[in-house]
């Protein structure tokens, strides 16, 4: 592969990149980079010093680490007594360590990986194919979210023959395609329920509260007291009407403690109406099962105040 055709490639990749409608850093990121690196050959090569230029393409598993596939030529290098210009390529697959969090700044790295370098002779005909290990550290400065220039530094150990060569160099790219985590957003604070509204002065109210035994919707002998007060109170002022709400602590099935809970609210209007002479038409009522607690029912104590039936009348009278 030519230079220019690689640069084109990785050029293209830049430029595409831009119309991208969502870039971000993070996990899934891709980054595009182009690249120029001075090359430090090993003394036992025929040659001098020269040039890689090419580019790379990484891919974000994390936030943090990425897999980097990069290619390049090499330029302006030639044998020491032949003085002939020597050609190359390097194609290299890196894993490299993001330290800092992603975004503008600084992000210092290091990388390790394995190239392929195919590189001509410069005392005879033919390339030589050496495979190499390479360690890298550097650092990235990201312009903003998704442009960066890159400054780092890499040793060459060549599995071939025993010798480290070195490469130094800097590039520029754009990241684009990641995704970030949502922010960790707080529950909003819970709005108090307002507070009832006091009655005017010239209303009064009758409450009942009346207790049933675990499982139970009999009513006790004790609460006979209290109910006929309640309807002694409806029929005083006959233009007045209740709901009698039943109630059960929180033993047993949704299901089952609504059903027990209407049955104590219908015994409840079976007195006030059977035996208190209260219009039946005056009286309703209903179960809310275990859903309205008013104690804490992790306690037998708790238990036994939510097992009741509650209801409450009021009247205006003459000041």
């Amino acid at each position: 592969m030519k230079l220019k055709n690689t640069l084109g490639v990785v050029i293209g990749s830049l430029i595409g990149s831009l119309s991208l409608s969502a870039l971000a850093q993070g996990q899934g990121a891709v980054e595009a980079e182009i690249f120029g690196k001075r090359y430090f050959e090993d003394s036992t090569r025929d040659f001098d010093e020269g040039n890689l230029l090419g580019g790379s393409l990484g891919y974000f598993l994390t936030e943090d680490l990425a897999l980097v596939l990069s290619y390049g030529e090499y330029h302006d290098i030639r044998g020491d007594v032949t003085n002939k210009d020597i050609k190359g390529s390097s194609t290299g697959l890196d894993a490299v360590y993001h330290f800092g969090e992603p975004g503008p700044g600084l992000r210092p790295y290091l990388s390790g990986g394995v190239a392929h370098q195919s590189i001509g002779q410069a005392a005879r005909s033919g390339r030589d194919h050496t495979t190499q290990g390479v360690l890298g550290a550097g650092l990235k400065y990201y312009f903003t979210e998704h442009f960066f220039a890159r400054a780092g530094v890499d040793g060459l150990y060549n599995f071939d023959r025993g010798d480290t060569e070195w490469l130094a160099g800097v590039g520029v790219g754009v990241n684009f395609g990641g995704t970030k985590p949502a922010p960790i957003v707080a529950a909003p604070e819970p709005i108090p329920e307002p507070e009832p509204v006091e009655e005017p002065p010239q209303t009064v109210r009758v409450e009942l509260d009346v207790k049933f035994d675990f499982d139970k919707s009999v009513v006790k002998e004790e609460s006979y007291g209290d109910i006929k007060n309640l309807a002694d109170f409806m029929n005083q002022y006959p233009q007045t009407s209740t709901v009698v709400e039943g109630h059960t602590d929180s033993v047993g099935t949704d299901a089952y403690n609504q059903a027990l809970s209407e049955r104590r609210a219908n015994a409840v209007r079976d007195v006030l109406v059977n035996q208190y002479g209260v219009g039946a038409e005056r009286v309703d009522s209903v179960g809310y099962g275990e859903s309205r607690p008013v104690a804490d029912n992790a306690t037998s104590e708790g238990r036994a105040i939510n097992r009741r039936v509650e209801a409450e009348v009021e009247a205006q009278v003459q000041q």
